[in-house]
């Protein structure tokens, strides 16, 4: 198993190397074993090597007895949503995300639509591992039948949400540039903004599988996009990965939000309408603190991973979340992060206002984060935790294990002190300003994460915080 990620998002590795389509059939004869050779639903990302590895794990899964409805190239989104609405036992995408075009990925639904918990997850690789795999008979072998239709579906969930007004948003007639880095999400995104009366500016749009710019849509990928957006006079600029799950935004002024500012605009709008709990991960921006607090409503913190995200949205009502990457989760729609879904809120929200989007975004305030990967060869976090602590052990205190409202605001209670938490690797906080280090399980890296409301002091805290990484080992 050395040099593949699992995790609560599955399992990924580089394709011909660390994942191979021996791995992906048999990952999907077990995925067939822990759902009782139950029906199955698959879908896939673009990228090139796609197709080899969603016939790979459609044979495992036809191998343990599970039948099995392949929905084509689509959101990862559209996937658990087309598992709730056919019934089936669990889901299957085959993506890696915002990986680049050499990884793939399998990613596990339950019958929910749901990503595996991590007692599920156990389970499957357990399965793998050690030899439970239940194989069919010749007699008992699953069969594959192909759905055409699940994009639609989708699009007609999303429009049929109390929240959305189809003839408000059509009577403002937004001109809208979409980027989907020639990943899933055209044909999704092409036909929800034109279903809401946008005209529609198509950027890679078109399902190859090669990627023009970054998979991830953080500000520094999204350049061809800032400047379409103001050469064409677009009200919007809206950017996804590759599998349309996470979404970020370009303003009419051609300024790239960035995606962490995605959830704290479609929290403002539904708390506009509906006061309630929010939920996200211990790596989303403070600035959703001050949505939520803005309105009166309490914000819980779990481990990164949306699977985490959910189980914490489900345990305590959250009517709205999701996570700083620019995923949006809406229960009202379903329990996954869905990039269609964040568009259809934001422009509702413009709608609604008569606001621009530049100026939606400067209702809240502005902090200022950096993003660092650290190698994680040799790295062991827990020799590192000791050595941040070590570092700030004058200015901390403890902050109770699972602790879920704003760190902000436990800090300023504290006099200044930070607040910590090991909810998910470490995390210290202060007002108006926090870091946050864990070890990836999507790539094989150490990520670093520093926020403040002072960009100098975000750049030199991650800077240090890195150094001290790198010297661990």
């Amino acid at each position: 198993m050395k040099g593949l990620m699992i995790g609560v998002s599955g399992v990924r590795g580089i394709v011909g190397e660390t994942f191979t389509p021996e791995l992906a059939c048999r990952f999907g004869s077990a995925f067939s074993t822990l759902v009782k050779r139950g029906k199955v639903v698959v879908g896939k990302d673009s990228r090139v090597s796609g197709e080899m590895i969603k016939h790979a794990v459609i044979s495992g899964l036809v191998a343990g007895g599970s039948d099995v409805i392949e929905v084509g190239i689509c959101p990862t989104p559209t996937v658990q949503v087309a598992v709730e609405e056919l019934g089936a036992a669990g889901g299957i995408a085959v993506t890696a995300s915002h990986n680049p075009e050499q990884w793939n990925a399998l990613k596990f639904m339950s019958s929910d639509g749901v990503f595996l918990n991590d007692d599920q997850g156990g389970q499957l690789l357990r399965l793998y591992k050690k030899g439970g795999i239940n194989y069919a008979s010749y007699r008992e072998l699953g069969k594959v039948t192909k759905d055409g239709d699940a994009i639609s579906r989708h699009i007609s969930r999303i429009l049929e949400l109390d929240l959305i007004n189809r003839e408000t948003v059509a009577a403002r007639r937004f001109r809208v540039a979409v980027d989907c880095c020639n990943g899933a999400g055209g044909e999704a995104a092409r036909g929800l903004l034109r279903a809401l009366g946008c005209e529609v500016l198509e950027i890679a749009c078109e399902p190859t599988g090669l990627f023009p710019r970054g998979a991830e849509p953080v500000a520094e990928n999204l350049g061809g996009l800032r400047d379409r957006v103001c050469r064409e006079k677009m009200d919007v600029g809206f950017a996804m990965d590759p599998d349309a799950d996470r979404l970020s935004m370009v303003t009419e002024n051609g300024n790239a939000l960035g995606e962490e500012r995605t959830v704290c605009l479609a929290a403002a709008f539904v708390l506009s309408k509906k006061r309630g709990h929010v939920s996200t991960n211990v790596s989303t921006t403070a600035a959703l603190e001050d949505v939520v607090r803005a309105r009166r409503c309490r914000l819980y913190r779990t481990k990164v991973g949306e699977a985490h995200v959910v189980a914490k949205m489900k345990k305590t009502g959250s009517i709205v979340g999701g996570e700083g990457n620019g995923g949006v989760i809406l229960p009202a729609l379903h329990y996954g992060r869905d990039g269609l879904v964040g568009m259809a809120l934001v422009l509702q929200y413009m709608a609604e206002t008569g606001k621009p989007l530049s100026e939606l975004d400067a209702a809240f305030p502005r902090y200022h984060m950096v993003k660092k990967k650290v190698d994680a060869e040799g790295i062991s976090m827990d020799s590192v935790k000791p050595i941040l602590l070590n570092r700030f052990k004058g200015r901390t205190i403890i902050k109770p294990e699972g602790g879920h409202q704003a760190d902000a605001s436990s800090a300023e209670a504290s006099g200044g002190k930070a607040a910590i938490s090991r909810v998910d690797g470490l995390r210290m906080s202060w007002p108006g300003k926090w870091f946050h280090v864990r070890k990836s399980r999507t790539e094989p890296v150490v990520r670093v994460i520093v926020e403040s409301i002072d960009a100098h002091e975000a750049v030199s805290l991650a800077e240090e915080i890195s150094t001290l990484l790198r010297g661990a080992r």
